[in-house]
């Protein structure tokens, strides 16, 4: 049987070393899920530009770049410093597949594996897509947040865990998702010290595409229940 040729991905690293740093990382984790890298635009399947924002001159040299890629591939993944205000970006070049900003590594693959799955190789591939879970098949715990911002005199959580730290919305749901896919039919969400912070939980949950959303789309999928205590200060009723 003929094996599936590896997807590819042409990059383009722009600015100071801290963003070749970030590029470095970038790729090493591309490569470790099977991607490869091509020379050319033309003979990738899209193209990752690591864009500098730093003087005009270089936002120049980064528009570029991302308007080379359009031209000669299509498929183009923006990020780094000129990612943080995207806007110039979004009005040269509307057609771009994802802008992110510096360092949100997450965020790039994530958008590499919506516009370019990675080959999954079941004999190969030792961690499924949602990892390695100790409960049940049939449910699964979702943490929204880290740590607390209480100081109550009888609990030492925020002294082991620090200060409330909320998960961004999106990986929250590229959770969701994966947990719908693998199977899950009970999404238990997990968190400390939210009361009081309704906008956490709206952003994280309640979204038009929360999990609750996920849910009700995914195939045998049955509800999101809350635990902790008072952790999810918005209300969740059953998706049915």
């Amino acid at each position: 049987m003929q094996q599936a040729a590896a997807p590819k991905v042409s990059f383009v690293s722009l600015g100071c070393p801290k963003a070749l740093v970030d590029s470095e990382r970038i790729i090493t984790r591309l490569r470790a899920e099977g991607y490869e890298l091509a020379r050319k635009h033309d003979g990738a399947d899209l193209v990752i530009v690591n864009t500098c924002g730093f003087l005009d001159s270089a936002k120049q040299e980064s528009l570029g770049a991302i308007g080379e890629a359009m031209a000669e591939n299509g498929k183009v993944i923006v990020t780094g410093c000129m990612g943080a205000e995207p806007e110039q970006i979004e009005a040269a070049y509307p057609g771009v597949l994802s802008i992110t900003g510096p360092q949100q590594y997450e965020s790039v693959l994530d958008a590499v594996h919506r516009a370019l799955p990675p080959l999954h190789n079941p004999h190969l591939d030792l961690v499924p897509p949602q990892g390695i879970k100790l409960t049940p098949r049939h449910y699964a715990y979702l943490k929204i947040s880290e740590g607390c911002n209480n100081r109550c005199s009888f609990c030492i959580i925020p002294k082991l865990r620090g200060d409330l730290v909320s998960r961004p919305a999106n990986d929250v749901l590229r959770e969701a998702e994966k947990l719908v896919n693998a199977g899950v039919k009970e999404l238990l969400v997990i968190s400390l010290g939210l009361r009081g912070r309704p906008e956490i939980c709206r952003q994280s949950l309640e979204g038009p595409r929360g999990p609750r959303q996920v849910f009700r789309s995914g195939e045998g999928a049955r509800r999101v229940r809350r635990l902790g205590p008072a952790a999810i200060c918005l209300p969740l009723p059953a998706c049915r």
